[in-house]
């Protein structure tokens, strides 16, 4: 069974950018690995324009931040995990966590339904209206 995943550009606010959330399985992942202070990762760093965006797995493993606590991730660590493909299968991996976090599980997403939650978010929408996306796929 695949795990689900939802990706959420949440709107700027006075002191950061817009910031990813990811939902795996109906449950926010920063909020359950770094606590409910826990920032994502800057949008733009995760999904900028005319380059592929961090997420995308191919066959070669790579390392990606998903999160930090309230205190920044230079203070305490962040939250990041291994992404790769293998064949019909996206697994995140390997987490590295901040200091008091909670290691996440493994998950392994259907490669066809994870690039098609990354075109979704990929698609400029979010960057014109510089708001919350309000979907949030995979919470059922």
């Amino acid at each position: 069974m695949f795990d689900r995943l939802g990706i959420q550009v949440l709107a700027p606010g006075p002191r950061f950018a817009a910031q990813t959330r990811f939902w795996v399985n109906g449950e926010d992942l920063v909020e359950q690995a770094v606590g409910p202070g826990g920032y994502g990762p800057s949008a733009v760093s995760v999904f900028p324009v005319g380059r592929p965006g961090l997420l995308r797995a191919t066959g070669e493993p790579r390392r990606v931040e998903l999160g930090e606590p309230e205190c920044t991730g230079g203070c305490c660590g962040f939250l990041s995990a291994v992404v790769q493909r293998f064949g019909n299968v996206v697994r995140w991996s390997d987490w590295e966590v901040p200091a008091d976090g909670t290691r996440p599980l493994e998950f392994d997403f259907e490669a066809d339904r994870y690039e098609a939650e990354l075109a979704r978010v990929e698609a400029p929408g979010w960057r014109r209206r510089g708001r919350a996306r309000s979907r949030l796929p995979g919470r059922e």
